[in-house]
């Protein structure tokens, strides 16, 4: 009878409640929340080590859920837009961890957009998520930088400033996975982040969640019922790491196999036509001819693996910075005098 009771477990042996985190303090109903579940299904289902986690966050609704998940991880709550350089600063001082970041779209694409967009030139190994409702959620509801033109506040206002559109950004500043899901489609947003764990790389995921409170009305763009109506999904997501066996049952020539370098793949069903992930001109194409006809495209929108992470740049080693002695840590008399020598020839 115990046995039968007993709760499944993951390839590490842990129970999905191990990857759980506090109780949410947010709105009930809102998309963060759902982000926080999927986030918690993905890394059990990955067998991530929630001790090898760093979750990182700045200020906003959003940046609370990095306390709903993985309670044993370690975690750090940031100033407002500086989500993205502690984030960095974490890859550096141990590339073995896993960095996963949470943000919203006022924190990334408003005060903290210069960290935003660095951190996709350096390409610093980590999973990037932005929790997109459209306005700033914990202030009160005002637009945000990816309100869309023509959304109208719950007491009148009507933007009519361009947003910015993340994904485009990202793909335009060299980003090898940016992705954009909907935080009402579970499935397909647990397959993104199981893909983005695995990559190699900055993975960007754009997830577009209501704000129950202060966006969810007739005249918001982001509303639940809006974005349902709108959101259309690229492809069908099917993701199987290099450790299961089980095989995947997919019609010939109606799917497209994408390989990471951990020996894992992302299996996509073509639902529009022709549509490339690997093309970066046809990825921004889509995007943007989505905005004309008031779609939105979900899914994963472009993915090319292989590009130097900062590591290579900058040439870490393996092992953490922590670990080391001050005997490996600090340059003797002569290589300093060397060093000095080298700025003063040029």
């Amino acid at each position: 009878m115990a046995e039968e009771n007993a709760k499944p477990v993951n390839s590490l042996g842990f129970t999905l409640q191990e990857y759980q985190g506090g109780k949410s303090t947010l709105c009930d109903g809102c998309g963060h929340n759902m982000i926080t579940a999927q986030i918690i299904q993905a890394a059990w289902e990955s067998g991530v080590e929630p001790h090898m986690v760093s979750k990182i966050s700045g200020i906003g609704c959003s940046s609370k859920t990095t306390a709903y998940f993985m309670g044993k991880s370690w975690g750090f709550n940031t100033l407002h837009g500086r989500a993205a350089a502690v984030a960095t600063g974490a890859a550096l001082a141990n590339r073995k961890l896993l960095n996963v970041l949470v943000s919203g779209d006022g924190d990334s694409l408003s005060i903290g957009t210069a960290h935003f967009v660095h951190l996709i030139r350096r390409n610093v190994p980590m999973v990037y998520i932005i929790a997109d409702n459209g306005v700033y959620g914990l202030t009160k509801g005002q637009f945000s930088a990816t309100s869309d033109i023509g959304s109208a506040l719950k007491h009148g206002a009507v933007n009519d400033i361009p947003p910015i559109d993340p994904c485009s950004l990202a793909i335009e500043l060299g980003c090898g996975f940016v992705a954009r899901s909907y935080a009402g489609n579970g499935k397909q947003l647990k397959t993104i982040l199981r893909a983005a764990i695995a990559y190699q790389g900055l993975a960007v995921i754009d997830v577009l969640s209501p704000c129950v409170t202060f966006n969810n009305h007739e005249t918001s763009t982001r509303s639940y019922r809006a974005v349902s109506e709108k959101a259309l999904s690229v492809h069908d997501l099917d993701f199987v790491m290099a450790h299961e066996s089980h095989p995947v049952d997919i019609p010939p020539g109606e799917s497209r196999e994408i390989d990471f370098p951990d020996g894992s793949s992302l299996t996509l069903r073509a639902i529009a036509e022709d549509y490339d992930p690997t093309d970066r001109t046809k990825a921004f194409a889509a995007i943007h001819d989505s905005r004309k006809t008031g779609t939105i495209l979900t899914g994963l929108l472009y993915h090319q693996p292989g590009a130097p992470t900062v590591h290579d740049l900058v040439r870490t080693i393996d092992e953490p910075l922590i670990s080391l002695d001050g005997a490996r840590t600090k340059p003797s008399r002569k290589a300093l005098d060397e060093i000095n020598a080298e700025f003063l020839a040029g």
